[in-house]
């Protein structure tokens, strides 16, 4: 998997979402942010979470989805539940997918981060497929971005504390740090 000087994903499928804009600093890509999203919740294989990031979603087709009438939200990559990695914005532009947000005495994280959904939910497991693309994808995010590094590596509840709760208590940062470590050759 590599990334271009544009912020393309050779791997990955690549969606034309309109959710995003120029960063205030290309240089400054210094944040992983991991998310997960469900629609509607707990539920898993549908198509609504690519409406979402492509403006299309069926404020109608299901209850819970009131709220997201008008939303424009986005994020740089999906990781399905199969392992599939989907590209809605490049890495050098600015998705809108933190919020209200602050690390470490800095607003607004969409600024300076790279945002990851995962298909999932905060309280279900998610599959090994899941994490050997995230695994992967991260190692080429740090060989593209080298200010982002395992110190910078958050959840959205880290960001956004008390609003946001994901990846939830169903992520495995152990697993995931200690295989990011054996893939990136670290001992």
């Amino acid at each position: 998997m590599q990334i271009d000087s544009r912020g393309f994903i050779n791997t990955a499928l690549q969606r034309a979402c309109r959710f995003y804009n120029e960063r205030p600093d290309e240089n400054d890509i210094s944040l992983l942010v991991i998310h997960n999203i469900s629609l509607p919740a707990a539920q898993f294989g549908t198509q609504y979470i690519d409406d979402l990031f492509m403006g299309c979603i069926d404020s109608q087709a299901h209850p819970s989805f009131a709220d997201l009438k008008g939303v424009e939200v986005s994020a740089h990559c999906v990781i399905k539940r199969t392992g599939e990695l989907i590209q809605y914005v490049p890495f050098n532009k600015r998705a809108w997918h933190a919020g209200v947000s602050q690390y470490k005495g800095r607003n607004g994280c969409n600024d300076f981060s790279i945002g990851i959904e995962l298909e999932g939910c905060d309280d279900v497991p998610y599959t090994a497929k899941q994490y050997t693309t995230l695994i992967t994808l991260t190692q080429a995010i740090l060989k593209q971005y080298p200010k982002i590094n395992t110190d910078h590596i958050v959840g959205h509840c880290d960001i956004a504390p008390g609003r946001k709760t994901d990846p939830g208590i169903s992520f495995d940062w152990t697993y995931f740090f200690n295989h990011l470590k054996i893939q990136a050759g670290e001992k």
